[in-house]
């Protein structure tokens, strides 16, 4: 699925109208990106970095199931000096170790009013709505099919992160397929982030993370773009200039992703032994400076990311 993924990506890149790569600047680029450094493991500011490996996977997964919402995050309450993704992550992580998990039965019901006050949002916030569904989907999936156990889950991809997305891929609560023309675009940017997420946080030893492609979001593409990695069509720039929503599955939207996607894949190829989810996880964190924050991204709103 992910060969077919990145080959995908490779044709809309070919086809694109309003995304650009800028192919000479790849080569200079990729040597500046301190890919070399061990990948970073878990924030302890952010997430919990001790419990038994059945509340590790809980967590994760947990967070994982509701790492969408970038489209919204302008609207939120956020903590103070936080992120959308961080705010939402280091509340999680507060109840996660005030209370431990929450059960997958109990998942499986929750209501967007539980939800708000865990993150500390306001429960007609759309995106409440969204958490619950998301939830309530993954617990039953975790309820049903693994006898109530998260660890269960990973296990059950034994040794290999593309089993454990191959499985994710199918459950509403991680679904992230985009259609180009006749193309399919099975970008599963959480399930794939969850087996990372996993791996570094020491719950999975997977032998085949280099197979994982760029977590295909909003946040690398905009550094990319403001690198001179990707350059955009002028009026659809000048739409995100100007705050203006991105509709998800639309051909720009779409372009953004697999363009991004499409370099990453490029950036891992030009340097002997780079992996693309270490490439996306500098791009990622090079993307929380305030040089990159000051200028706006593209938003859309979707359970995508």
């Amino acid at each position: 699925m992910l060969e077919e993924l990145r080959a995908a990506c490779a044709l809309v890149a070919e086809r694109a109208e309003y995304v650009h790569i800028e192919h000479d600047r790849i080569a200079a680029y990729v040597a500046t990106l301190p890919i070399d450094l061990p990948p970073g493991g878990p924030d302890p500011e952010v997430h919990p970095i001790e419990g038994t490996r059945e509340e590790l996977a809980a967590f994760w997964l947990t967070l994982d199931a509701i790492n969408f919402g970038s489209g919204w995050f302008p609207t939120l309450r956020k903590r103070a000096g936080r992120s959308g993704y961080l705010t939402i992550a280091s509340a999680l992580r507060d109840r996660f170790v005030a209370r431990g998990p929450w059960p997958a039965p109990t998942l499986a019901v929750i209501d967007r009013a539980e939800i708000a006050r865990t993150l500390g949002q306001d429960p007609q916030h759309e995106l409440m709505g969204l958490f619950a569904g998301s939830l309530n989907d993954f617990g039953r999936h975790v309820a049903a099919e693994h006898d109530g156990r998260f660890a269960g889950v990973v296990d059950s991809a034994g040794s290999s992160a593309v089993v454990l997305v191959e499985r994710l891929k199918g459950w509403d609560s991680f679904a992230d397929t985009s259609r180009y023309g006749s193309l399919a675009l099975p970008f599963v940017k959480r399930a794939q982030i969850a087996a990372a997420d996993l791996a570094r946080a020491g719950v999975a030893a997977f032998r085949d993370l280099d197979q994982l492609t760029m977590f295909a979001d909003n946040l690398v593409p905009h550094v990319l773009r403001l690198d001179g990695l990707l350059t955009y069509e002028a009026a659809l720039l000048a739409r995100i200039e100007n705050g203006e929503l991105i509709e998800h599955g639309s051909s720009e939207e779409v372009e953004i992703r697999a363009c991004a996607l499409r370099t990453v894949s490029l950036l891992a190829a030009e340097r002997a032994g780079a992996v693309e989810a270490d490439i996306d996880a500098v791009l990622w964190h090079r993307g929380q400076e305030p040089r990159y924050k000051a200028v706006p991204r593209h938003r859309s709103r979707c359970t995508a990311y």
